[in-house]
């Protein structure tokens, strides 16, 4: 059963986790998790180091390496992606990116057992990265793409908006300035959650299950507002 290494530092977290699928038996998931603003260079390394030795594996023991590829810090995505990327070739493994979006959605679903959920993002210049998911037993299913948007656009999904939503993410800290209607949708806000490597680690499983693991040079982050930008400029 695989074995996959995860990392992440899109925001003011970093963080590292080694997940092991056993056939019939619990996964082993081993994380390390801290708040660490401008630290992730000095701290995302050791982390690995520690993960893989309570493990008491080897780097060349991993069967694929992922990392939180955005949207989130452009600073802390290239710092998470150059490491993973050097990992992933240096050991000649697939490479899985996994949206931080995601991630912060399954976590508060894995913790709070929350079905319904707006991942939102502070993405500064006055907007926020945002994304709508459901979930049920442990599975995430999109129901609004990510966007990168100002909180006043932010909608809640089309045909969804009778289900108890929670706002999940640092976004969700320019509650003044979203709409009266998502305001009213939501019945809980949880705007300290980070995106962790854990959750990214068991997202990353199941791509990698469907083999979507690539090249280590083929995966890049994803910045969303980029994306914006030329979309328009079409």
């Amino acid at each position: 059963m695989p074995i996959l290494l995860a990392l992440d530092a899109s925001s003011s977290a970093c963080s590292a986790a080694l997940l092991r699928r056993r056939e019939g038996a619990d996964d082993e998931l081993i994380s390390r998790f801290e708040l660490t603003p401008r630290a992730h260079t000095r701290r995302l390394l050791p982390m690995v180091d520690e993960v893989l030795a309570e493990a008491g594996m080897a780097p060349a023991d991993l069967d694929a390496v992922a990392y939180g590829r955005g949207p989130g810090s452009f600073t802390g995505l290239r710092i998470a992606a150059g490491t993973a990327q050097g990992l992933a070739f240096g050991l000649d493994r697939p490479l899985l990116g996994v949206s931080t979006l995601q991630a912060l959605a399954l976590g508060a679903h894995r913790r709070h057992h929350f079905r319904y959920l707006i991942t939102a993002l502070d993405a500064r210049m006055g907007e926020v990265y945002a994304a709508a998911w459901q979930c049920q037993r442990g599975r995430v299913e999109c129901l609004a793409e990510e966007a990168v948007l100002p909180p006043e656009r932010l909608r809640l999904p089309a045909g969804h908006d009778d289900h108890d939503w929670v706002g999940v993410g640092s976004g969700w800290t320019l509650w003044d300035d979203m709409p009266a209607e998502v305001q009213a949708g939501l019945g809980q806000c949880l705007p300290d959650l980070d995106a962790a490597a854990e959750d990214m680690a068991l997202l990353a499983a199941e791509a990698f299950a469907a083999g979507e693991g690539r090249p280590a040079a083929e995966v890049q982050p994803v910045y969303l507002r980029d994306r914006v930008a030329w979309q328009k400029s079409r």
